[in-house]
């Protein structure tokens, strides 16, 4: 038997929408009890309200391993995630998803893994591993694996894919959600979509393609993460459809995660006019019902999970509490991490400067990736190309780079293509956080720094590079090539430096390396880059 725990304060009741001085006692981590508080001082009482969920994110974006990722989000109020590990799970298979089970559990904090419906991703692109049907059911089978995730291969749902039909059949005879990825599916296609079982949808990108699916009874995540950035578009929402409205972050980079998680997206809220029971019903609520998760609401008998912030306008935290231990206070997280082991599929050679040269074929004009800031889309352009030397060559001055895939898994040809709007003047930036299939994918303004950046990489067994002139700035991420192991604030710092790095080099993209992340994103129309070739997300084929 635990020391009991007493703390009051404004208890907010998200259901019955009431707020009221309490005192909870906390006992062998459930709530043992709650009683009025009748001090004098119960006005200036903290609130003390359910922990906030992330009802989406691949853990691995944050180039921190889950007991990591833990001990920054804890600071934010954040007391749990619904966490997809397609990321580590294109690397290293069944492997990587039981590594993100494994590491997480070694902190107090409440990760839901789903199985991860799509690897590979797609057939146009080289990833590190196979989940095919029969480990689905394994892995549905496993009480720590609470859906099916994301099930990006929207066109083969609506052509009854007999493969995606296996699986989505599969999370329903084990009672599993699942999750939905179909950015700008819209009437009867978006209802045949849902029609198949499928719950929810974090990639709208605009309010009437959020009500279109609403109207037919999926659930919207209200998406703000470090690339993609849905929340100005479709927060309107939460007026009007309260039970159907979650929030979540996708993919955060860890410096963006220092500053804050779902608490920010609450204040925003807020500060738009939208109630505040309203917002903490999708911050709290929504995401505990939906997915079954065993997160406490302060209810007497509950999992002692929940929070205490300053007030109902900034959302500042004073304290976290996870299964009645205090987890962070004032600021300061207080978990403390074992040191996380290693997993890894890397096998790829340095390249040589003339592995990235596109030689003339005749060509006047060329298609070009226009990246957008903020945004997973891109756009399709044709735009005159830049002639040197019998070559086409990245031209700094009109913006139209060249963009370069390495397979990272075996040797194989460098894929190269040209893309707008990253903004280099000089130097280039690498990355094996390339989603999906997470190949090194690089942005240059000229092909000697286009290779040193590529094999910085490579050198590193995984990560990002900047190269600026004599200058070589690298962030090792050793777990996967995604992530690192090292105390998740030393991470941040790093990835800071090596962000304003590639910013000095010209770009003006609010995250350059999260963007550049998703421009092998295939899945994502309209024009992408795999390890394959040059990819049109419309047509679902290669561009000539």
């Amino acid at each position: 038997m635990s020391t009991p725990v007493t703390i009051s304060g404004r208890l907010v009741r998200i259901a019955t929408k009431t707020i009221e001085p309490s005192t909870v006692v906390v006992e062998d981590g459930r709530i043992a009890s709650v009683t009025p508080y009748t001090g004098a001082d119960a006005d200036s009482l903290p609130y003390l309200l359910p922990g906030f969920v992330d009802a989406h994110v691949h853990v691995e974006s944050s180039m921190l391993v889950p007991s990591e990722f833990a001990r920054l989000a804890v600071v934010h109020g954040t007391v749990g995630t619904i966490s997809d590990p397609h990321e580590i799970g294109n690397v290293c298979g069944v492997a990587g998803v039981d590594y993100m089970i494994h590491n997480g559990s070694k902190v107090p904090f409440k990760f839901y893994f789903g199985a991860p419906s799509c690897v590979p991703a797609t057939g146009f692109e080289t990833a590190g591993a196979v989940i095919g049907v029969e480990d689905i059911d394994h892995l549905l089978q496993r009480k720590e694996i609470v859906y099916l995730t994301e099930m990006m291969n929207f066109p083969g749902v609506l052509h009854a894919d007999p493969v995606v039909m296996q699986k989505i059949a599969l999370a329903k005879k084990h009672g599993k959600v699942i999750d939905g990825h179909a950015p700008g599916l819209r009437g009867v296609a978006a209802k045949q979509y849902i029609d198949a079982g499928i719950s929810t949808d974090h990639e709208c990108f605009t309010k009437e393609e959020a009500l279109d699916k609403l109207h037919y009874g999926m659930k919207i995540l209200i998406r703000e993460g470090s690339a993609a950035r849905n929340f100005e578009a479709l927060i309107e929402l939460l007026h009007d459809h309260e039970d159907a409205i979650m929030f979540c972050s996708d993919d955060k980079h860890p410096d963006s995660l220092v500053e804050g998680h779902i608490n920010v997206l609450c204040a925003r809220a807020v500060a738009k006019g939208i109630d505040v029971f309203k917002v903490l019903k999708a911050a709290c609520l929504n995401p505990v019902h939906h997915y079954g998760m065993k997160v406490g609401q302060l209810q007497a008998a509950d999992p002692a999970d929940f929070i205490l912030v300053k007030d109902l306008v900034h959302f500042e935290v004073l304290q976290t509490w996870i299964d009645g231990q205090q987890v962070a206070a004032n600021g300061k997280t207080l978990i403390t991490a074992p040191k996380a082991g290693l997993i890894n599929q890397f096998s790829c050679t340095p390249k040589a400067v003339n592995d990235f040269a596109v030689p003339l074929k005749g060509e006047t004009t060329i298609p070009v990736i226009e990246a957008l800031d903020g945004q997973l889309i891109t756009n399709k352009l044709l735009l005159p190309a830049k002639v040197s030397h019998a070559h086409i060559v990245s031209d700094p001055e009109n913006d139209v780079l060249k963009i370069a895939v390495v397979n990272r898994y075996k040797e194989a040809p460098v894929a190269t293509a040209f893309i707008k709007n990253f903004g280099l003047k000089r130097g280039a930036i690498a990355s094996s956080v390339a989603h999906d299939s997470h190949n090194i994918v690089a942005v240059g303004a000229d092909d000697e720094s286009l290779a040193r950046a590529v094999n910085a990489v490579i050198a590193a067994g995984g990560g990002v590079s900047c190269i600026d002139g004599a200058e070589e700035y690298v962030l090792p991420l050793p777990v996967a090539g995604l992530m690192s192991t090292e105390d998740g604030y030393v991470v941040a710092e790093k990835y800071a430096a090596i962000d304003k790095a590639a910013k000095a080099l010209g770009s003006p993209l609010g995250a350059p390396f999260m963007t550049l992340s998703f421009m092998a994103l295939l899945v994502i129309p309209h024009l992408k880059l795999s390890d394959l070739g040059l990819f049109d997300g419309d047509t679902f084929s290669f561009v000539p």
